[in-house]
């Protein structure tokens, strides 16, 4: 029985095409049919646009997380496991140590791998009454300047108002984005595990732009007041808005599954990630 696989490689990496060859031959060997949608040449792997990739039983990622997140479209859209390969840089997408090639396409090959399902964004927008935009994001949903003066926004959670800002912009991420964006920003690390959104105003000029964490069943609305601003999905779906616009964000039914070799510790990623202090732990 033939089993498919689909591969997203960051084509500008020359380990990453080395990687994805061995891989390829590995999964090949083992009755697997290929498909990439990115412009790379390999033998035995199909290019093609994303529209036009079969159901298959997993996304293999060869990259970095903005990558992985290219390859999270896929997985999200089929249903299907994402896994990552660390190449060297560790983030907080893909494995945390780098693993033998053989050793990954036989997890691969026997579907020995450890599941974590990850929440995920949903967003409209409003226009005139009009839904005239919508999308998701893995890690953050994000309302910014896209000129060089501040925007002016309005947020409601649950149909009530919270504050009117002057700022950058404002994120809204998940648990899986609490370590991007909304961190380079200041906001909290939450642990994969927490069902929590984070909202986090950049640079607001305000007596209160603290950042918070608000429950998933919440709605969160951003009001644009300003004459033009940015929509930004994982920093991959972007779309102008106009003053009056009504930016919706909420949790979305669907998530993302990451796969991984085997079990992994968030606190052991951010040690990794952030070389974090713990010579002389004595714990077993």
């Amino acid at each position: 029985m033939t089993r498919r696989a689909i591969l997203v490689i960051k084509g500008d990496r020359s380990e990453a095409i080395a990687a994805s060859e061995k891989i390829a031959a590995e999964l090949v060997s083992a009755n697997f049919e290929l498909f990439t949608i990115s412009k790379v040449s390999l033998k035995q792997v199909t290019a093609c646009d994303a529209s036009e990739l079969p159901a298959s039983e997993i996304v293999i990622v060869l990259g970095g997380d903005g990558t992985i997140l290219r390859g999270a479209e896929i997985a999200r859209e089929q249903n299907i496991p994402l896994l990552g390969i660390n190449l060297g840089h560790v983030g907080f997408l893909a494995e945390v140590e780098k693993i033998d090639l053989k050793e990954v396409s036989q997890s691969i090959i026997s579907k020995d791998y450890v599941l974590d399902s990850r929440m995920v964004l949903s967003y409209s927008v409003t226009r005139n009454g009009a839904i005239v935009n919508s999308g998701w994001a893995l890690n953050e949903v994000t309302v910014e300047r896209n000129s060089t003066t501040m925007v002016d926004l309005l947020v409601e959670i649950d149909s009530r108002p919270l504050s009117r800002w002057g700022c950058d912009g404002l994120i809204c991420s998940t648990p899986t984005g609490s370590t991007a964006y909304a961190f380079s920003a200041g906001g909290p690390v939450l642990w994969p595990e927490v069902e929590a959104l984070v909202l986090l105003p950049i640079s607001a000029h305000a007596l209160f732009s603290r950042p918070m964490v608000v429950s998933p069943q919440s709605e969160i609305v951003v009001l644009v007041e300003s004459s033009d601003a940015l929509l930004s999905a994982d920093a991959i779906r972007k779309f102008p808005l106009q003053l009056g616009d009504r930016v919706h964000i909420k949790k979305d039914s669907s998530i993302v599954k990451l796969a991984h070799t085997k079990g992994t510790i968030f606190t052991d990623r951010l040690v990794a990630k952030f070389k974090l202090p713990v010579e002389g732990w004595r714990g077993e």
